[in-house]
């Protein structure tokens, strides 16, 4: 494609040239490539385009001149540049494209997961971006971040349409949002789930973190999905157009009334101006129903019928790490869920209480290298809310892990349980539980590693080591 086709601001004499590909990453780069030299949080793109060069760069956008011998677009802001010249390279993806963007502190993988099966359900393939995993044209792909950074993110549009994908559901981050990710996306629709306390060490304080989070409905999508009931939500809906509302203990345009909830799913009524829905979900929990709500309320404002959309709710499938059990045959419950934040350890905390007829067990950490409020908050949730808490490592990443455990039990307590091996504090937990007792292991959920200095990462699922726990303690009866 030629230059100035995909990008503003091309010096004279530079607008001929044949662009084709695009790239941040310096190892990445071919022959005929616009280079994007991006700051980061530790290296600079512009000390590796003399590389990118060699590597067959043929222009440069910059923030500074480097002066290289190949032209430079200088730009005020690299980052923000980068989404529209990816948007107009891979051919605006998006305008054909159906993408719903979910953003939110909690619940944005589940209802994910939801909106796309029930826009599959109505007869639309549909592709998944998200924290668990990705989907392009029906086959599964490995995930590296959440929102992926512009250029891939609109090739990944572009795949989408070329493999026979009609919409996307995708995960906002709100770096993403932060970091111009998302911009350039036509969004159909926008879904905000709820914002908690979390990120902190990257968004400072809660206004700004609120602030990112905004970005999404700026970027003008047609549909505008906002729980009310949650504060923050309430206060993004009084200050957009035409939002489209959900919750269950205020008013709203979808809200649902008789809520019920246990080990076999959740049932409920979803009652509009017009129609009244009757739904079951598989999937457990209060903070279930309203990823379930979220999720109905954009398919059904996207055109999918209300019957069809409540029928995909039903035969969705569980996501994995997400209140997710493990079972062995024993008589006591054990439940992995992804809850890294205070507001989703209390919410999953308290729907497992609910399923307990015994004591409540919960075996949980924080992540070293991130906002570190949450951490005394966490352990008091978890020492409040469960009978039996057993506090030990997450990811550590450069941290002390003993030194993160001893920040959780400034609010647990100092005579809490802990045990900084997460292995055999999951053994442990398993080891003292009674038949009808409930077992939270929280914070990694589908995570497939641990993670520790110098970027150090060993083989870690907590789905796999609960298992091979309950089978030795099977076997030890």
């Amino acid at each position: 494609m030629r230059l100035d086709q995909v990008i503003a601001g091309v010096p004279d004499g530079a607008r001929d040239i044949d662009v084709t590909d695009l790239a941040y990453d310096n190892r990445a780069v071919t022959p005929g490539t616009l280079f994007f030299c991006v700051p980061g949080f530790t290296r600079d793109g512009h000390d590796y385009a003399p590389e990118a060069i060699d590597r067959g760069a043929v222009v440069l956008v910059v923030e500074r001149p480097l002066g290289l011998g190949v032209p430079e677009i200088e730009v005020p802001s690299v980052r923000e540049a980068m989404a529209p010249a990816a948007a107009a390279f891979f051919r605006n993806p998006t305008a054909e494209l159906k993408v719903v963007g979910v953003t939110g502190t909690n619940g944005k993988t589940t209802t994910a997961f939801l909106v796309r099966a029930l826009l599959e359900a109505a007869g639309q393939q549909t592709g998944l971006l998200g924290t668990v995993k990705s989907v392009v044209g029906g086959e599964e792909r490995a995930v590296e971040r959440t929102t992926p950074e512009a250029i891939d993110l609109q090739r990944t549009f572009r795949e989408m349409l070329d493999a026979g994908d009609r919409a996307c559901s995708i995960e906002v981050s709100s770096h993403a949002l932060e970091l111009h990710r998302a911009d350039a996306v036509h969004f159909a629709a926008a879904i905000f789930t709820n914002l908690t306390q979390d990120h902190l060490d990257f968004h400072k304080t809660m206004e700004d973190y609120f602030a990112a989070k905004q970005r999404l409905f700026a970027l003008g999508p047609q549909v505008r999905v906002v729980n009310v009931d949650d504060p923050y939500g309430a206060r993004l809906a009084a200050e957009i157009d035409r939002p489209v509302t959900f919750a269950i203990d205020h008013e709203a345009r979808y809200r649902a009334t008789g809520v019920e909830t246990g080990l076999s799913g959740s049932r409920f009524v979803v009652g509009t101006a017009n129609l009244e829905l009757a739904v079951a979900s598989p999937l457990r929990g209060r903070f279930n129903v309203y990823n379930a709500l979220g999720a109905l309320a954009a398919a059904i404002e996207l055109g999918v019928a209300p019957e069809a959309a409540a029928a995909a709710i039903e035969s969705a499938g569980r996501v994995p790490g997400r209140f997710e059990p493990v079972d062995e045959g024993q008589g006591f419950a054990v439940l992995v869920d992804y809850a890294h934040t205070p507001d989703s350890l209390e919410n999953v905390l308290t729907a497992a209480r609910a399923l307990a007829d015994g004591r409540l067990h919960v075996v949980f950490g924080c992540g070293g290298d991130r906002d570190r409020g949450k951490r005394p908050l966490m352990g008091e949730i978890a020492a409040r809310l469960a009978d039996r808490t057993i506090v030990t490592s997450d990811n550590p990443r450069s941290e002390d892990p003993e030194a993160i455990i001893a920040e959780i039990l400034k609010g647990a307590g100092s005579d809490t349980q802990w045990q900084v091996d997460r292995r055999a504090a999951i053994a442990e937990a398993i080891a003292g539980a009674q038949t009808g007792d409930v077992i939270v292991i929280a914070g990694k959920g589908h995570e497939q590693g641990q993670e520790f200095e110098a970027g150090r990462k060993i083989p870690f699922d907590d789905v796999t080591v609960a298992r091979e726990a309950l089978r030795s303690a099977a076997l030890a009866r």
